[in-house]
């Protein structure tokens, strides 16, 4: 909804900020980051309590208070889910509002959201299903996974199965099929030796399981000889069934890590500087779009922060005073680098207290600027040298009390 000078109303404002809050906060957004504690403080909380209600000793000396928990940290969950049904629009901006509204609640963050309040509310309604609508609360512990959002090393692991889901359901398809035909032989050879322990078909499939899988319970086995061959041959191929997905996550890990590592070789051979300026009232980009800027080639405008936001550049963005423009630009190869030096003015040193112009200079030699105090100077000839300022030049003339600075 706009105003008629085309500017957001402070309720659409309103569900922005508050989608910023429920989602992952930035490091600057010390609100959001705080939201983002609470919430894992607030199922972390839920789950210990659920675990310790099922010792009785606890639940008869704290069943009151565990109870109070369970309300407060349920009552956390509902109102952070009706709020992420309200933020839904700004999740996914490019759907209307309804659409957005219906893919959240479809989605397996939405479910899971719902199912971590909506149990505790049921027997209310349907008295007769305690039992049932209990079982749901495990689906709280999935709320654990939005910690996942925090750690980029955690996202490598759903990297690496999603990278190899394909090699992953080759394999689980191949032990389906060994477990299959290892479970039809063995009650084929034990079904007349052990007709109370290999009944069915069922029973050979859970005998299979266990020894494929190398759990091997004891409840069922094979007491003939040919069956006992048969269980051997199936225990050392289980082992090997066993290995390979092992093996397949273990060499996406291997792959994911090589991957980083060529794109990080590769940022340092293509290192490109960034330089951040902020823009007054009386700067010349203020009001104006990024494409009339006049930028020389190579140089981009890299991100714009407005404010507690991060705008795309694109070319129809206009500056805004207050705005903090980041530019980007190549840095030079190995083989060329200009060198500029840098002079601390000290209380003997001879340009203290000179105009530019009036300083003995080489012809060759280009004073860049003047920091001062935390300022930075436009070099002029009638700018005077004071105590303290940083003179940085470019010069082919040796000076002895001047720092290198390779550009």
């Amino acid at each position: 909804m706009l105003r008629r000078d085309g500017t957001k109303t402070n309720w659409e404002e309103k569900r922005k900020r508050m989608l910023d809050l429920l989602e992952v906060g930035r490091g600057e957004d010390r609100i959001s980051r705080g939201y983002d504690v609470l919430n894992t403080m607030m199922i972390v909380i839920n789950i210990v309590v659920s675990i310790m209600e099922t010792f009785e000793q606890l639940q008869s000396q704290y069943g009151g208070l565990f109870a109070v928990i369970e309300f407060i940290t349920v009552l956390f969950f509902s109102v952070d889910y009706v709020l992420r049904v309200w933020t839904a629009k700004f999740l996914y901006p490019r759907l209307s509002e309804k659409k957005a509204i219906w893919k959240y609640v479809c989605s397996v963050a939405g479910i899971i959201d719902l199912l971590s309040f909506l149990p505790y509310y049921l027997p209310m309604f349907f008295p007769s299903g305690v039992v049932a609508f209990r079982m749901f609360r495990i689906a709280r512990i999935f709320r654990l996974f939005r910690i996942n959002a925090y750690y980029d090393s955690l996202n490598i692991i759903a990297e690496v199965i999603a990278s190899k889901g394909q090699q992953l359901l080759s394999s689980a398809f191949i032990l389906f099929i060994l477990m299959v035909a290892s479970s039809l032989c063995m009650y084929s050879l034990e079904y007349e030796t052990q007709p109370e322990v290999f009944r069915d078909a069922f029973s050979g499939i859970w005998w299979s399981v266990s020894t494929l899988l190398t759990v091997g319970y004891g409840d069922i086995y094979p007491v003939t000889f040919l069956g006992k061959l048969f269980g051997i041959l199936i225990t050392f191929l289980g082992v090997g069934m066993v290995a390979i997905p092992t093996g397949i996550i273990s060499a996406g890990f291997v792959d994911q890590y090589s991957k980083i590592k060529r794109m990080s070789e590769y940022a340092n051979e293509e290192e490109i500087h960034f330089i951040k300026i902020h823009l007054g009232k009386k700067d010349r980009w203020v009001n104006q779009q990024i494409k009339d800027l006049g930028l020389p080639h190579g140089v981009i405008v890299a991100v714009i922060q407005r404010g507690d936001d991060v705008v795309v550049p694109r070319g129809d963005v206009e500056l805004l005073a207050g705005d903090t423009v980041v530019l980007g630009a190549e840095s030079f190869g190995e083989d060329e680098h200009i060198e500029l030096k840098e002079i601390v003015l000290k209380e003997q040193n001879p340009w203290k207290g000179q105009r530019i112009c009036e300083i003995d200079i080489s012809r060759l030699s280009v004073i860049v600027m003047v920091k001062r105090r935390g300022r930075i100077l436009i070099p002029s000839g009638d700018t005077t040298l004071l105590e303290g300022d940083k003179v940085v030049m470019y010069t082919k003339t040796r000076i002895p009390f001047a720092n290198r600075i390779e550009v």
